[in-house]
């Protein structure tokens, strides 16, 4: 049986092996889950020995099919559960994240089933993230533009934010931004590469480390 643990790490590489096509390094892997490097090697031979991962010393782990498929089966009970509770339940975006972790744990796929068709089979969980199908496959979404690469003078539309951190997203929703949200890029500030975004009828600096959490896609009359 797949222990909370593992799926925990499963998750994990997925995120990171959709960053870089290369296999996800130990270290890497130590960082964003902030354990130590030894105990990331611990577990990635025992997740080799599962047949999840492939792992070598010193070269990285990578999913392997049946890793990938068990992988996407936690984001999607993840992502679900934070549909549920957002829309059903009416918590805010900044709630639903840190109790997600707690659910998808602890849920059947039965039960699982049950809240996507309740939902309707939403495509995307209240931050923009695709939900993988109950068969493993993703929805097609918009491609997407990391706010720090926008342009000057465009006009873009926010279409998915990292919500890992609970101050940022509440940060986020105390500046009215949020899915669909419209946003100008007026400035970049070279000496520290912050943003100045204009927001309805208000102007924002943002910086670097906020704007690199935010996603947006052009919008068609920008340039015109």
């Amino acid at each position: 049986m797949i222990t909370i643990s593992k799926e925990d790490y499963l998750k994990e590489i997925y995120n990171l092996s959709c960053e870089s096509r290369a296999k996800v390094s130990t270290s890497t892997l130590a960082e964003k889950l902030s354990v130590s490097n030894a105990a990331i090697s611990e577990m990635a031979k025992k997740l080799h020995n599962s047949g999840l991962v492939t792992y070598e010393k010193y070269k990285g782990v990578k999913l392997t099919g049946k890793g990938k498929r068990q992988a996407l089966k936690i984001i999607r009970r993840h992502r679900l559960w934070e549909s549920f509770l957002m829309d059903a339940l009416g918590l805010s975006w900044s709630e639903v994240h840190a109790e997600a972790e707690k659910l998808e744990h602890q849920t059947s796929d039965f039960l699982i089933d049950r809240i996507d068709e309740y939902l309707n089979h939403p495509k995307c969980d209240p931050h923009g993230h695709p939900i993988p199908q109950r068969d493993g496959k993703i929805p097609a979404v918009p491609q997407s533009l990391n706010l720090t690469a926008a342009e000057k003078g465009n006009c873009y539309t926010i279409v998915k934010v990292v919500d890992e951190n609970k101050e940022l997203m509440d940060y986020l929703t105390s500046i009215s931004i949020g899915l669909n949200t419209e946003i100008k890029l007026i400035e970049r500030l070279s000496f520290d590469n912050s943003i100045l975004v204009v927001i309805g009828n208000s102007n924002y600096r943002l910086s670097e480390q906020v704007a690199s959490k935010v996603f947006v896609t052009l919008n068609r009359n920008s340039n015109e």
